[in-house]
């Protein structure tokens, strides 16, 4: 699918899942997010240190339907934590989180790569 097809379904979803490094092993947690101005506010159940060394970071959202057709979608790019305290109030309000505390971070990604793929019946995932 075209990059203007991809980011319309990202900014048609709500939610998906961010990936990170932890201590060697890909660590995949639940998450929300909003496509704004072409960058994601993502709100994850995760620690503000995944954030160490502006790392980049893969989400992921798609539709899969039980007959085998959809669309999955994947932005990889560096991220930060929204720090604005006006902005993350905003986001802690229209985000649902499943944690709060330190583990509920709201980061902002910076999509360098953004590519997606329909799913046909049949076709192999």
């Amino acid at each position: 699918m075209s990059g203007t097809e991809a980011l319309w379904l990202l900014e048609g979803s709500a939610c998906g899942h961010i990936a990170h490094i932890h201590r060697g092993a890909v660590v995949i947690r639940p998450a929300v997010h909003v496509l704004r101005y072409g960058q994601l506010i993502v709100r994850a159940p995760v620690q503000e240190n995944i954030l160490t060394g502006r790392p980049t970071l893969t989400y992921h959202t798609g539709d899969v339907r039980p007959d085998g057709s959809g669309w999955s979608i994947t932005a990889t790019g560096p991220a930060e934590l929204v720090t604005d305290p006006d902005e993350t109030a905003h986001h802690r309000r229209t985000l649902p989180g499943w944690a709060h505390g330190p583990h509920d971070t709201l980061l902002l990604l910076h999509p360098q790569t953004v590519t997606g793929h329909r799913l046909h019946p049949g076709q192999a995932l």
